[in-house]
């Protein structure tokens, strides 16, 4: 947050480090996902004019993540998952917001496909925010 929109001059290496982060599962704590999704919270706000065009890669990382947090076996309690999940779509939500409503649209065909319950409410969550 220190960097401001100066974020923008590091944004290809951060969004490397912020999808290695959303793709692995780090114990039942999650503390590193749990960091790194408040790291893209932050870096969208900052950089939120070229957000836009990084959503085909952030979108489908984030709704990879959604569902490995709702299949997810291990013994994470459910307030992380919880927290997971709230922060996950946070970040939708804001990019939903920097791209003028695309992310709603992309993710309709998600939502009338998807039966998972966890998965959609999400989605819902998102389509509903104005």
């Amino acid at each position: 947050s220190r960097l401001g929109i100066l974020t923008v001059r590091h944004l290809k290496r951060l969004e490397r480090v912020i999808l290695g982060y959303l793709e692995v599962w780090d114990g039942p704590e999650e503390e590193a996902r749990l960091g790194i999704l408040e790291t893209l919270q932050c870096t969208i706000e900052h950089a939120w004019p070229r957000m836009p065009c990084r959503l085909p890669v952030l979108l489908p990382a984030l709704l990879k993540m959604i569902w490995d947090v709702h299949t997810d076996q291990s013994p994470t309690p459910e307030p992380v998952r919880v927290a997971l999940l709230q922060g996950a779509t946070e970040c939708l939500i804001l990019l939903d917001r920097c791209s003028k409503g695309q992310v709603k649209v992309l993710l309709e065909g998600v939502y009338r496909n998807c039966e998972e319950t966890r998965v959609r409410e999400c989605i819902r969550k998102v389509q509903e925010n104005t």
